[in-house]
């Protein structure tokens, strides 16, 4: 997990170059915590936040979300068969073609999606 982690900061460096002081919040997993994770933090301008020890609840919300993404998607299909691109291809389009733009998110006001809710509320030019 730690190396697909370093992958995914080296992407944003290549799709939108140094991202000096964007912070990067996360639980106290080995993959945030290992120190080529936070080797690659630094020398690509991140700041760290880690949640407290013993606060569940501090990410609760990205936990939601990685259980749905695996309810409504991963356990839907055979991934262990598939090719590591292949999955990133079934989140990527999960994520961006469904759940930011279609599904129902009883959070949000009005129910709306994601992408719809900043639409609607004027903070769509803030969307990366």
């Amino acid at each position: 997990m730690q190396i697909f982690m370093i992958d995914t900061i080296k992407q944003l460096r290549e799709k939108y170059g140094r991202l000096d002081g964007t912070v990067l919040y996360s639980d106290r997993g080995c993959q945030y915590t290992s120190y080529a994770f936070r080797r690659e933090l630094v020398t690509n301008g991140f700041i760290q936040s880690l949640s407290g020890t013993a606060h569940c609840y501090d990410n609760a919300r990205m936990e939601s979300f990685f259980a749905t993404l695996k309810k409504e998607k991963l356990y839907q299909m055979p991934t262990y068969r598939m090719k590591r691109e292949e999955v990133k291809t079934v989140i990527f389009r999960y994520i961006f073609g469904y759940y930011n733009t279609q599904r129902i998110n009883s959070f949000n006001a009005g129910d709306l999606p994601p992408v719809a809710l900043r639409t609607s509320t004027g903070l769509a030019h803030h969307a990366a």
